[in-house]
């Protein structure tokens, strides 16, 4: 008899024929409870076979109430007893913990997979801890002090840079009123310990003196390469201080970062292979979101295909692929990211990321990538490609009709109806991974804004770029495509039914013979009027139309 599946990260199979150590049943629920929690099936072999339970575990409420009482804290496991071909066996649902678990014993691990694909309980050290904690948002490892620093390991020279910062990026001024020590308090760069001033590790990743920060913290290397094919030609490694690691990678990518002049009309504006401001947060965010207590450095690549940015440490807890644009702005380290946004570095909502998919969407181009994201390493790849001159000339006449920039929700929808044409809101729902009350709001917007016309008043209608944005793009041929011939035949329609109905017909009975809006309806209507076939007679709720020949 087998399961039917196979061990991972989150399924455990554990042998119960000659009675499993009390002790192994304790570790594989700690391993589970420190990582993402779990399935632990107790009297199942590791190949999936199904064997059966001991005659000491057959008991669930006593296993569970024993997993409790030799777990600290206490874990409340959900036990199932399973029956298969008369043999039976325990499902252990173990839930993940918010905190740090270990057994009575002292004893604390994890579950990670081996390079073979299958999974292992190891132990937790003590640096782990630390990443553990700060990926829980229960720790912020970038306000606790550096053990063996002193307050003269804070550069003065990256001191008078940072003031240049925040006069350059419009950080607030009134930090530029402050003498050093005041300004190292108000940042979180020191902390009083013993009476004394020492720096934190937000200090010295922000001001700290160079060979004292690759001394101290050797996790704060930093790496930008450059390839041409398959030629390196820049490759460099460095211990420096977020604000010169950040403004010796722009250079770097500044310097490569060609143009293309786009002019539309008197319009003329360049467009950059990337989007500054998206490119800028980007690196900023992974100064500033990455776990400084792993080994590893952040790294830019530059290459043919686009821009790679990646740094040590996964997702924070409740961040996904998924909710990436929706999450609710949180770091991993609060004090870092506090003072980047104080000097003007980082985007001061929280929302950075909007800032990245923007810059990507308001060129026409495909989406940044976080796909290779793993659970210790964050990667962005934000893919290099000419940009869309017709969608940006759509954009560019939105903003400049409505006085500002178009919510980046907006912009995913376009993007999406860009790239295939004509989708219900729950496709669109579903591919940008906006919830569909916010997505019905937008698609409303967008509807009155005249950028998309709905097709259909039903809830399966289609949603596709308007009449107005194929025409301006030159492309009326596809936006007959889009549309079928429904749109021809409307006017057709409503003639007929007029003929059929005593010669007239109201807005809302064009609008449920054609199945659209009465707003549609209405401009349907009003261009039969235009040509003389139909008349408005009356005006509020008693008004119709008829038509000029009965």
């Amino acid at each position: 008899m087998d399961i039917g599946f196979k061990e991972n990260l989150k399924i455990e199979f554990k042998s119960d024929v000659k009675k499993l150590p009390d002790d192994d049943i304790i570790d594989v629920v700690v391993a589970f409870a420190n990582t993402d929690g779990g399935d632990f099936y107790l009297g199942v072999e590791d190949d999936g076979e199904i064997t059966g339970l001991h005659k000491t575990h057959k008991d669930i409420t006593q296993l569970a109430a024993y997993i409790a009482n030799k777990t600290v804290p206490p874990i409340a496991v959900k036990t199932e007893k399973m029956l298969d071909s008369g043999v039976d066996y325990i499902l252990i649902t173990v839930p993940k913990s918010r905190s740090i678990v270990a057994a009575t014993n002292g004893k604390m691990l994890r579950r990670r997979l081996k390079a073979d694909g299958t999974p292992e309980n190891i132990p937790m050290y003590p640096n782990e801890i630390n990443t553990r904690l700060s990926s829980l948002s229960l720790l912020d490892f970038s306000s606790l002090h550096v053990p063996d620093a002193e307050y003269s390991d804070l550069d003065s020279t990256e001191r008078e840079h940072l003031r240049n910062v925040i006069r350059n990026y419009r950080g607030e001024t009134y930090l530029l009123e402050l003498n050093d020590e005041e300004i190292d308090k108000a940042l979180q760069f020191v902390k009083d310990v013993g009476g004394e001033l020492v720096p934190t590790y937000c200090g010295m990743l922000m001001i700290g003196k160079k060979d004292r920060l690759k001394a101290l913290m050797p996790t704060a290397e930093s790496s930008f390469q450059i390839l041409d094919g398959t030629k390196v030609v820049v490759n460099e490694t460095f211990f420096l201080p977020i604000i010169s690691a950040f403004e010796k990678i722009e250079t770097y990518i500044e310097a490569r970062n060609s143009e293309i002049e786009y002019e539309e009309g008197l319009f003329r504006m360049s467009v950059p292979d990337f989007d500054r401001r998206a490119f800028r947060e980007a690196i900023v965010n992974a100064y500033s979101h990455r776990d400084y207590t792993m080994l590893g450095m952040v790294r830019v690549l530059l290459d043919d295909q686009g821009l790679t940015i990646s740094n040590p440490g996964g997702f924070i807890e409740g961040v996904t692929l998924n909710n990436l644009l929706t999450a609710e702005p949180h770091g991993r380290n609060p004090a870092l990211a506090d003072a980047l946004k104080r000097i003007g570095l980082a985007e001061r909502t929280g929302r950075g990321i909007d800032r990245i998919f923007e810059g990507s969407l308001i060129y026409g181009r495909p989406l940044p990538d976080y796909s290779e994201t793993t659970q210790t390493n964050v990667k962005l790849f934000i893919p290099k490609s000419l940009p869309d001159k017709a969608f940006i000339n759509m954009i560019l006449k939105e903003q400049k009709k409505s006085g500002g920039t178009l919510p980046v929700n907006s912009l995913f929808v376009l993007n999406e109806l860009k790239q295939n044409r004509r989708m219900s809101a729950k496709e669109l729902a579903e591919s940008t991974n906006i919830t569909e009350a916010r997505m019905k709001q937008t698609l409303e917007t967008l509807v009155e804004s005249g950028l998309i016309e709905r097709l259909g008043t039903n809830a399966n209608s289609k949603y596709i770029l308007s009449s107005k944005v194929y025409r301006e793009a030159d492309n009326t041929i596809g936006y007959v495509r889009q549309t079928g011939v429904d749109t021809i035949r409307y006017p057709e329609m409503v003639l007929k039914y007029a003929r059929e109905n005593g010669g007239r017909i109201t807005r809302a009975e064009a609008a449920e013979l054609c199945r659209i809006e009465p707003s549609q309806a209405y401009r349907v209507l009003k261009k039969l009027v235009d040509k003389n076939k139909l008349v408005l007679v009356g005006a509020g709720q008693g008004a119709h139309y008829e038509l000029t020949q009965k």
